[in-house]
């Protein structure tokens, strides 16, 4: 591909990317009006949220649809066994510190190019800059060897034991080199909004506020796959918008229990739709979680942060906000991963004069007032939930709701925030979901979903990379047990519950949920019967 030729598909890229939203408004609540041109089959899926990107490649937050386009080397069963994707075969020295991938031939990206093992290279080195949680999972990488077209090597200073399952498609989309002008910025870059990928579906629209399609890819290296022929994806912010969609047949699919909780047993007695807990090894159930920015004078000081720990009720939050469908936790690694997970009781039992007592203490008697960031119906039902707890100890909350991209911007972008309520997810082990947030070596401006609270203590980071570089199970479980201790302690964030998460599908809809990937994976061998 020559230089011109480069620049101009760039130049298509970032006409997609900038161009305005032109469907109807969302407006009371209800689904916009679309008109599609449908041929063949359709799945319209749904989200509560719009995310900023459609791409996972450098932001965590686009996971939801970036596997319809994208593809990782490797797939994984329910059991979280290795299967191939882009990689045909696999093999991992004896001693852990070379990694070799045969790459699938004959694989096309959706504008006509060849994939290659560049495109791998590429991918592993730029998502070990800036991805999130491939920070600290390729850390010890050093070297990608491509000794051909199909072949790549990868060199590591020490062992990873948990380095193979981070090459899903949603965790490590390889993306096109060809796209990628050296020192250009991969955080604003327009493949993110429009991608392109080797996957069995590709972009064809996003507007805005309204919906996502994709097309069938005709010439995907799998003859066999996808078995639809259109992808939809639809936001729907509304929650009780969400559960009449689903009774209606507007909506097909969603997941991680898209609707109110307390709507779950009114929509089961419909029997038109069905609930599924598989689909969901790779990326378990996240820990709903308040992450405070230690920059702020005031959260700076632990006896504040101790008097918000004081107010917080997880049992009651699982009871009036959970419908009793959550698991309280004060841990950030969450009870999925039980033996990782910190089981001992809470350092700061719900105590409203000790709160008082500690803000008093810290030179605030008469209360303190802080503003929370949050995303979505179901964000600012807890965050009204917390706003009345914490009010009884004098610590006002002012909610302030937005969109996911003005959230991602304010919170790990400006770093203008004061709380935080998140959904974090784990995945498939708490080295890649959890030392994200505090480890100080994720402390990066503009990196979503990263150590956003600032959080810096030597003794975390030591058990955090001795745990990263350990084979032995029981020395990872030991220090992560370290790990928990010292952040609960520390408090520079709040856990809350592990969410229980469902797919919900329409009774027509088959084999959407056929790996541990999910509703996050391609949907590639999902029908319609």
């Amino acid at each position: 591909m020559t230089h011109s030729t480069k620049l101009s598909r760039r130049a298509v890229l970032a006409g997609l990317a900038a161009a305005p939203a032109t469907a109807g408004l969302l407006t009371g609540g209800l689904i916009p009006s679309v008109a599609f041109a449908q041929e063949g089959t359709v799945v319209t899926m749904m989200a509560p949220n719009e995310a900023p990107a459609l791409l996972s490649f450098v932001n965590t937050s686009s996971l939801i649809w970036s596997a319809h386009v994208s593809e990782g080397l490797l797939e994984f069963d329910h059991d979280m066994n290795p299967t191939p994707l882009l990689a045909t075969e696999w093999d991992v020295s004896e001693d852990g510190l070379t990694y070799t991938f045969k790459l699938r031939e004959g694989v096309k990206w959706h504008d006509g190019e060849d994939f290659t093992s560049e495109d791998v290279k590429f991918t592993i080195l730029t998502s070990k800059e800036f991805h999130s949680r491939n920070r600290s999972t390729f850390a010890q990488i050093t070297e990608v060897e491509t000794p051909d077209d199909h072949t790549v090597i990868l060199h590591l200073a020490n062992p990873t034991s948990f380095l193979l399952r981070a090459f899903s498609s949603m965790e490590t989309p390889i993306v096109p080199s060809h796209l990628y002008a050296e020192g250009e910025n991969v955080l604003t870059h327009p493949n993110n909004t429009a991608p392109i990928g080797t996957g069995p579906f590709v972009f064809r629209e996003w507007v805005r506020g309204s919906h996502v399609l994709w097309d069938k890819n005709t010439a995907y290296w799998n003859p066999e796959l996808p078995k639809v022929d259109r992808l939809v994806a639809r936001f729907i912010p509304d929650a009780a918008a969400r559960t009449i969609a689903f009774e209606t047949g507007d909506i097909d699919i969603g997941y991680r229990t898209p609707i109110p909780f307390r709507d779950i047993e009114q929509l089961q007695a419909t029997g038109v739709v069905d609930f599924t807990e598989q689909g969901y090894a790779y990326d378990p159930p996240n820990i709903i979680i308040v992450e405070a920015n230690l920059r702020d004078p005031l959260l700076a000081d632990i006896r504040i942060r101790q008097a918000i720990a004081h107010c917080i009720d997880r049992e009651m939050i699982n009871r009036v906000v959970f419908f009793n469908y959550a698991t309280p936790s004060a841990s950030p690694v969450v009870p999925y991963h039980k033996d990782f997970h910190l089981a001992e009781g809470n350092p700061y039992a719900v105590d409203i004069d000790r709160a008082k007592a500690l803000l008093a203490e810290a030179g605030h008697p008469g209360g303190v007032s802080f503003t929370m960031e949050y995303v979505g119906d179901d964000q600012r039902l807890l965050g009204e939930f917390l706003r009345a707890a914490l009010s009884r100890a004098g610590i006002a909350i002012e909610l302030r709701g937005q969109d996911m991209g003005t959230l991602i911007s304010r919170v790990y972008g400006d770093q203008a925030y004061q709380l935080h309520l998140a959904s974090i997810s784990n995945l498939f082990d708490p080295q890649v979901g959890v030392q994200r947030l505090y480890w100080s070596k994720n402390i990066i401006k503009g990196v979503a979903f990263s150590n956003g609270t600032g959080y810096q203590n030597a003794e975390v980071d030591a058990w955090l990379e001795a745990a990263a570089l350990s084979n032995d199970t029981a020395e990872r479980i030991a220090l992560w047990h370290n790990v928990q201790r010292k952040v609960m302690e520390d408090v520079p964030s709040f856990p809350l519950v592990q969410a229980a998460w469902q797919t919900i599908s329409n009774k027509r809809l088959r084999d959407h949920s056929t790996n541990a990937e999910g509703f996050e994976g391609s949907m590639a061998r999902m029908y319609i019967a």
